[in-house]
């Protein structure tokens, strides 16, 4: 590439017949000063390319870190949801099973109370009647009684006791 000392420097040969030299001068002194400003313009506007890319390099940088952030997110997010869900389940679960276990002693319950109040109503018909037949059995006893013998009785006492 060439450079605007390199312009400065360039020497022609001189011939015969040539070209003014004091206008060749002048004029290389003028591309010279337009190369320099063009070559120092592109210069600047290539670091300037070069920071443009390094920034972009760094928010290029940046938005793959927060895509990756994203995704870890979510995929924090959907475990999240999927223990939750899980452990709901598991709860749902026991709450049925203890439930489950509830109602089957209550119906245990209510069978053993039933046999009981079975066996008492057996136990108090067995009462009843043997209470009936006690009570059947001194009536009679009662009603047989002569009442000759009864008043016989009561006169063998009155005179025993005179």
């Amino acid at each position: 590439m060439l450079t605007p000392m390199d312009i400065h420097n360039k020497e022609f040969k001189r011939s015969f017949r040539g070209y003014n030299e004091n206008e060749v001068d002048e004029f290389l002194d003028k591309v010279m000063e337009d190369y320099e400003l063009l070559y120092k313009e592109n210069s600047d506007l290539k670091d300037r390319v070069n920071i443009l890319n390094d920034k972009l390099q760094n928010y290029t940088d940046i938005e793959k870190t927060l895509n990756n952030t994203l995704v870890v997110a979510q995929k924090s997010a959907e475990d999240l949801k999927l223990n939750a869900k899980k452990e709901a389940d598991l709860i749902m679960q026991q709450a049925q099973q203890e439930a489950e276990k509830i109602m089957q002693k209550a119906n245990q319950e209510v069978v053993r109370i039933r046999a009981e109040l079975e066996t008492q109503r057996r136990k108090l018909n067995v009462f009843k009647a043997k209470f009936k037949a006690l009570l059947e059995g001194e009536l009679e006893a009662v009603l047989s009684i002569d009442d000759r013998e009864f008043f016989d009785e009561e006169q063998d006492e009155k005179n025993d006791e005179e």
